[in-house]
């Protein structure tokens, strides 16, 4: 592999010298100001850089600070080649973000050395980046099974079968979406939705498999299951496990204050709640239960209609009418025959 360097000096007889001494090992840019080297480094991002100081203009400190604040251009090795030879100069480089200080008159035996050393470092930190994106990517899809099996753990003690928890997640990230969440919270919510009723795991069978009517007493045992779910997930770091507390806690309050286990009302109401409070009431009408046969689409749309401002948040019942072609699309794909 041949590496790409770039030179920058506003002198060109200073220039000639150093691609002289490398040109035979490395593929040589030039560029005679700091505006330049700015422009061919966003361009052709060059694996290092030898930098003058003592430039017109922009001073090779100002194009380093650039370089760095540039996500294109930030992990560029910097070598700053100049006469400047006091201490406080090369404090000063390296404040900048340069990897080494190389003083004039150059000796090119160690303007050689330093970028092999440098190049050499530059590419294991490259590797170490890939191994540990590799390694956070393989930890984060173990984090998201581990929540969908405790999510299918939670539905063998419940009525709910089939695809409940993969229609309702994809619902509420259709909604989240629609009320204008950008793409990383939307996608936070798909994957913490599964969460919602891990609680249910704590809820006696006697109770939760009942096939009729629930008593006053059962269903205060049952509407436990929100605050056992939030001390099942506990409080952690993760934005992910956030989320998915916030979802088991809150699910089941109302936008008029009627829900429980808190009572929340309107927007103290995390927005993340008010949007599953939507999906899984609807995956709950359209579903076929033990003690009921499944609503048809537009009787299920009809009762969130019903519902606005009471059960549920205005705005989200907007931006839930406003896809409904794209809710009834995942009901039908993942219908339980």
């Amino acid at each position: 592999m041949i590496y790409s360097v770039l030179v920058v000096d506003d002198v060109p007889e200073n220039i000639d010298v150093l691609k002289g001494m490398l040109t035979n090992e490395y593929y040589v840019k030039v560029a005679v100001s700091g505006f330049m080297a700015l422009k061919v480094a966003e361009k052709t991002v060059p694996d290092i850089i030898l930098l003058d100081i003592m430039m017109p203009d922009m001073d090779g400190y100002e194009v380093c600070e650039k370089l760095k604040a540039n996500p294109i251009t930030q992990n560029i090795p910097v070598i700053f080649v100049t006469a400047k030879d006091q201490t406080v100069d090369e404090i000063k480089g390296f404040e900048v973000g340069a990897v080494d200080y190389v003083t004039k008159p150059i000796s090119p035996s160690i303007v050689k050395a330093r970028l092999r050393t440098h190049l050499a470092l530059s590419n294991q930190n490259r590797e170490l980046e890939r191994l540990v994106t590799q390694k956070t990517s393989e930890i984060n899809q173990t984090r998201l099974e581990i929540i969908k099996r405790l999510s299918l753990a939670s539905e063998y003690k419940d009525s709910e079968t089939g695809h409940h928890i993969e229609r309702m997640s994809l619902y509420a990230y259709q909604i989240a979406m629609a009320c204008g969440m950008d793409i990383v919270n939307a996608n936070l919510l798909y994957n913490a939705a599964p969460m919602h009723d891990i609680g249910k795991i704590g809820i006696p069978e006697a109770i939760i498999l009942k096939p009729g009517r629930l008593t006053k007493e059962e269903f205060d045992v049952v509407k436990t299951h929100c605050e056992i779910g939030g001390r099942i997930i506990g409080d952690h770091t993760s934005e992910l496990l956030k989320a998915a507390k916030i979802v088991a806690l809150q699910h089941h309050e109302k936008w008029d204050g009627s829900g429980y286990p808190e009572g929340l009302i309107g927007d103290s109401i995390h927005v993340y709640a008010q949007i599953i409070a939507v999906a899984d009431v609807f995956d709950a009408l359209t579903s076929k239960r033990p003690y009921k046969e499944a609503w048809d689409f537009d009787r299920a749309v009809a009762l969130i209609k019903e519902e606005n401002g009471r059960h549920f948040s205005p705005g989200i019942v907007v931006a839930f009418l406003k896809i409904l072609d794209e809710i009834k699309a995942t009901m039908l794909k993942y219908y339980d025959h």
